[in-house]
């Protein structure tokens, strides 16, 4: 088991990584009758293909000359308009700082290995997908 949910009320859940203990609450957002004070359940699908692109850049640069540290994501998650309700889009923008110190064939290589973190890989092929790489 990876993890539990459980509801709160107030359409808010508490998400808890067993392994670290870690918890994270989720709420419905605004335009779905909910508080919106923290991520919902398609934020968070969304802002994990983000993260799951740095995450397996730093993986499979490791030990290599690559400075990955302050690269940031900027996520836009976009919703359908016509029913069922589902994300439609996902904009991601990644952001590296001058400290990579990468070349244009290490650049072509980050490309490639963010394109192919397990998230991508397991979003449904409906999900419009734009990534920009920003050096």
């Amino acid at each position: 088991m990876t993890s539990t949910v459980v509801y709160k009320g107030d359409l808010r859940t508490e998400l808890t990584h067993l392994q670290s203990r870690t918890i994270i609450e989720n709420d419905a957002p605004t335009d779905n009758h909910g508080k919106g004070e923290r991520f919902s359940p398609t934020d968070m699908l969304a802002t994990s293909l983000g993260s799951c692109m740095i995450t397996t850049m730093a993986i499979q640069t490791a030990g290599t000359n690559l400075n990955l540290n302050g690269t940031k994501a900027e996520v836009t998650k976009i919703m359908s308009t016509d029913a069922p309700r589902r994300v439609a889009g996902i904009q991601v923008d990644l952001y590296f700082t001058p400290e990579l110190g990468a070349t244009d064939q290490q650049r072509e290589q980050l490309i490639r290995i963010a394109r192919a973190c397990p998230v991508e890989k397991s979003l449904h092929p409906d999900i419009k997908l734009e990534v920009g790489f920003h050096w």
